[in-house]
């Protein structure tokens, strides 16, 4: 019996593709962003039926999108190597409303060295906005990166004015 299902989410940026499996969120991403064809793929493997998790990450989700949620409380299952899974706690840590650069993250996860792979880590988060890599940037305070589109970033940080 599959126990993967998937919803749709229709935010303010565009639809968000969510996936549970076992009762926790391993997917939240843009159903057009960098990933698509990864989610697309993942989709056909799971039942579409909107499922108690899904409704508690929608119902969290309109709170972000409306201002009233400033930290998600779901929970997640994201899969990934052992330094993205690091990276992606590491992210975690940044409180609504702020944001840290790829070199502090890399620092935070006690590997100064890694700034890149962070970078690169980030573009792989699974989980979109709940996951918040829109809050890392450059340096330079450069918006840098963002498998949603740079567009989307800049919209996420000024909805949480950290811009």
């Amino acid at each position: 019996m599959n126990n993967s299902y998937y919803c749709e989410y229709q935010s303010p940026l565009g639809a968000l593709t969510i996936i549970c499996k076992n009762n926790h969120i391993t997917h939240c991403d843009y159903a057009d962003g960098k990933n698509k064809e990864e989610l697309k793929a993942l989709r056909e493997t799971c039942q579409h039926k909107k499922v108690a998790i899904m409704d508690s990450c929608c119902s969290q989700l309109d709170g972000y999108f409306n201002g009233t949620l400033k930290q998600f409380n779901l929970p997640l299952a994201p899969q990934g190597t052992d330094f993205q899974t690091k990276v992606w706690k590491a992210l975690t840590t940044i409180n609504y409303g702020e944001t840290k650069s790829y070199l502090q993250i890399a620092q935070h996860i006690k590997n100064p060295k890694a700034c890149r792979a962070v970078g690169a880590a980030n573009g792989r988060n699974p989980i979109a906005i709940i996951i918040p890599c829109h809050r890392v940037i450059g340096s330079n305070h450069s918006l840098t990166g963002y498998a949603g589109g740079l567009k989307r970033k800049k919209q996420l940080l000024q909805l949480e004015q950290a811009l």
